[in-house]
């Protein structure tokens, strides 16, 4: 989805040897598939094509980048709005020519990869189940009467059962596969 677009804000620069430069300022909204097998230990890759199917790239219309993956992901690290749940880790670019119909077009591709920051979901999930499982086993093996352990065992199952709860509000739902974390 593109936002922000805005006729009035068209700057192009026509070169003596035929080449142009044309800026319009873009709000490009993404949305990718997630493979989330591995969360939250998880790392995310998208893509952003751009192209030009009204002109052949042979003959009429080449497209370039003119900044480096490093100068953009430098520029892109420093725009960034949050410091929050995702860490942009690598941007890389490829230029090609898309066969369609008996013709070459221009697009350049931009590779995004991010990885999930996974503190928070330690502190709030994988910590409290293991230690719940932790007591589980020590009450199982430990000395005490069979009444205690029964108390005590109906209070890991109440605990684990909030735990699930938790966890499935927290957990990403838009994947074919569940995360690892969530079937066992």
């Amino acid at each position: 989805r593109v936002n922000g677009q805005n006729p009035e804000l068209n700057y192009m620069v026509l070169m003596h040897n035929g080449s142009f430069n044309s800026t319009r300022p873009f709000q490009v909204t993404l949305t990718c598939t997630l493979i989330i097998l591995k969360f939250p230990f998880d790392t995310q890759t998208c893509n952003l094509s751009v192209a030009s199917f009204l002109y052949p790239a042979v003959t009429d219309f080449v497209m370039k980048t003119r900044r480096t993956p490093a100068e953009i992901m430098k520029d892109s690290q420093r725009f960034l709005l949050t410091d929050g749940e995702w860490k942009f880790t690598n941007l890389s670019i490829i230029e090609y020519t898309e066969m369609l119909d008996d013709k070459g077009f221009s697009v350049v591709t931009y590779v995004i990869s991010m990885e999930r920051r996974p503190t928070l979901y330690i502190l709030n999930l994988i910590l409290p189940t293991c230690a719940l499982y932790l007591l589980d086993m020590a009450v199982l093996f430990g000395p005490s009467s069979l009444e205690e352990k029964i108390n005590f065992q109906i209070a890991i199952i109440l605990g684990s059962s909030m735990l699930a709860v938790i966890l499935n509000n927290s957990l990403p739902t838009s994947s074919n596969k569940p995360p690892i974390i969530g079937t066992h």
